[in-house]
């Protein structure tokens, strides 16, 4: 007698589960969708724990795997060039999206009393901080910017160094290696750690702050659509040559787990191993690829800044000119690349964007409230640009059969 085989359930049908869940239970009981906030609090921190060293190694390591250096300044230039175009259309799809429906349609609303902006880092300030003096401290406090640009030298350096190098470059191998396997230990743990962390989202904010805001939440949520169907369908089906519904399918789980976490390097983990099991891409790019583009990469941010802009400006009755919606397009540009991957930075960004084009920094306040909803979106857009950008440069590359374990699916 045949045995049958039982389907195996995925870790992305649990993560579906425990999200669910956690909306139904968030509604229902949000004293106790509080009180176990802390085991979402924990997922954050295991996911924490594995950011740093699993930037700083798997960068190394795919920098080193690129052994010829014109092909390491070849990928480099490409996946810059990929991350800079696709966040410049981005930011202009969220203005044309914005100029047809007014986010701030019906609304008047006045300044916060007592609020106040973040700090506004100088563009000098940026740079400089790219260049750390104190390596260890840098890895220590988790800074990402200047974590992986050592690693690009680090990296190159080994190259040059040769057999000299190649000690080193083994013992990044195996730690790089190891975790990958921590990776997936900590995966585990995803569906109650989603679970929490929407209850506890719920629980706090609650269905009715939704409602004053919910026009810019379409708007914004519009235009994420609209750049996934435009721009990385493109990006899928023309330049990596695969076929687009099996590419957003594969990378889904990732995309969830963003748009839970809300945290571009948090879900760096599970980007890379979708990367490697469900699409196939090679490993020496996408090491190399996905941390800089969970640090620089953020099309969703720039979405969410030009429509914010229009919105506060709408609120207040500011006019813009299309010397303003450059400018916009040009600071939202450049502050999604110095934005952080972490809950809530874009926020941040936006008091840069705001000051730039002379609107009241008060209407911060205004979409902080509903800040956490709109992170939410943009952070699975940026996730799912990285890998799709990646996909492109790895074609490009003749690394990448799209016909191969993607078609799998």
């Amino acid at each position: 007698m045949e045995k049958t085989k039982g389907r195996k359930i995925g870790l992305l049908t649990y993560i579906l589960i425990g999200f669910v869940v956690g909306v139904i239970f968030g509604v229902l009981f949000k004293d106790a969708s509080i009180s176990i906030s802390w085991i979402g609090d924990l997922f954050i921190r295991l996911l924490k724990m594995l950011i740093v060293p699993l930037v700083f190694f798997s960068l190394l390591t795919g920098v080193v795997s690129i052994s010829d250096p014109k092909k390491l300044g070849r990928v480099g230039i490409k996946i810059i060039l990929f991350y800079l175009a696709t966040t410049a259309v981005a930011v202009t799809i969220g203005l044309i999206v914005a100029g047809i429906f007014n986010p701030a349609a019906g609304m008047t609303l006045a300044p916060v009393a007592g609020y106040k902006p973040p700090a506004i880092p100088q563009l000098k300030s940026v740079l400089l901080n790219l260049f750390t003096t104190n390596p260890f401290q840098s890895l220590s406090a988790g800074d990402i910017l200047p974590v992986i640009v050592f690693a690009l030298f680090l990296g190159i350096s080994a190259i040059l160094a040769g057999e000299k190098g190649q000690p080193l470059v083994k013992v990044c191998e195996s730690v790089a290696e190891a975790m990958y396997k921590l990776t997936t230990i900590v995966m585990t743990f995803a569906p109650f750690g989603v679970f929490s962390l929407i209850a506890a989202t719920v629980a706090k904010q609650g269905p009715t702050v939704l409602l004053p805001f919910l026009n810019l939440i379409l708007v914004c949520y519009l235009a994420y659509i609209v750049h996934v169907v435009l721009t990385y369908t493109s990006i899928v089906k023309f330049l990596a040559k695969a076929n687009p519904f099996k590419f957003f399918k594969a990378v889904s789980e990732a995309s969830l787990m963003a748009f839970v976490t809300r945290s571009s390097s948090a879900t760096l983990p599970v980007t890379m191993r979708v990367a490697e099991e469900k699409i196939g891409l090679p490993r020496n790019i996408f090491s190399f690829t996905l941390p800089l583009g969970a640090t620089i990469n953020m099309d969703g941010t720039a979405i969410y800044q030009g429509i914010s802009a229009l919105f506060i400006a709408a609120i207040y009755n500011v006019p813009l000119g299309f010397p303003q919606y450059l400018m916009i397009i040009l600071l939202a540009t450049l502050g999604s690349i110095g934005t952080a991957g972490v809950p809530g930075a874009g926020l941040i960004m936006l008091a840069m964007v705001l000051q730039g084009v002379g609107l009241p920094l008060e209407g911060l306040g205004l979409i902080a409230g509903i800040d956490v909803i709109l992170d939410m979106g943009r952070t699975c857009l940026n996730v799912t640009g990285d890998v799709a950008c990646t996909a492109a440069v790895s074609y490009s590359e003749h690394e990448f059969d799209p016909k191969g374990v993607l078609n799998t699916i």
